[in-house]
């Protein structure tokens, strides 16, 4: 009796190592490496549209975060200078610093300098102007790359939509001799485009929040600096 139950385990044992290797071996040759070029030419056109897209979306993201990070660096003696040189009536002085700081908040101090004598008022709005044609300057070309995060998605979702209807045209062609290798390509250009649709999107969309939270702050630097400005033109008349 105890002879057979041996048995049985090892028979047993050898089944599931049987089975194992079986499944190893099944898993091994099963495992598919697939490049991410061949899967972009397996999407087709599509995928090069995409391509460029994102091309498109990090350049302009490369180009404007370095530029917005030039603008964002601020020389915190400047203000100081601007005051000591607007309260001892150098004026001149003042205006030569703004000239060789190349900065938003330089042009929109020297802006502010060279209108000095008119209204307060009118300084305000001239400083307001200078600050509004900055910040325009900082999101050149970034309407563009909420654009490629807006539509990357929708034109991943037309080749998806192409790539079905390549599946359900070859089914059509083929009547009765319906193959799974004659599906395959359709299908796989459907959701190729798909994932290549949505990692562009999703992409160009972060990259589009960061730029708008640099602007914001550089909004922000403007304001404050205008707001101190004024408050040295009126520190005289207190």
């Amino acid at each position: 009796m105890l002879n057979q139950i041996i048995l049985a385990f090892s028979q047993g044992a050898e089944t599931l190592a049987q089975a194992a290797t079986e499944a190893a071996v099944t898993e091994e040759a099963g495992e598919i490496t697939v490049s991410v070029w061949e899967l972009a030419q397996r999407g087709g056109w599509i995928m090069a549209v995409l391509g460029l897209m994102s091309v498109i979306a990090v350049y302009i993201f490369i180009e404007r975060f370095l530029m917005i990070r030039r603008a964002t660096k601020e020389d915190k003696n400047f203000m100081n200078n601007i005051r000591d040189f607007m309260h001892n009536g150098r004026l001149e002085s003042a205006m030569d610093l703004c000239k060789t700081t190349n900065s938003p908040i330089a042009r929109m101090i020297q802006k502010g300098l060279s209108r000095i004598g008119k209204p307060l008022n009118d300084i305000n709005a001239a400083i307001e102007n200078v600050g509004n044609l900055e910040v325009a300057r900082l999101e050149k070309n970034v309407a563009t790359l909420a654009t490629i995060a807006s539509i990357a998605p929708m034109i991943g979702f037309l080749g998806t939509v192409i790539g079905m209807v390549r599946a359900f045209y070859d089914m059509s062609m083929a009547g009765n001799n319906i193959d799974i290798g004659l599906l395959s390509a359709g299908i796989y250009q459907a959701m190729v485009t798909t994932v290549g649709g949505l990692i562009v999107g999703i992409i160009g969309y972060v990259l589009y929040n960061i730029l708008v939270a640099r602007i914001e702050k550089m909004v922000f630097l403007l304001e404050a600096r205008a707001s101190e400005f004024m408050d040295v033109l009126y520190e005289p008349a207190s």
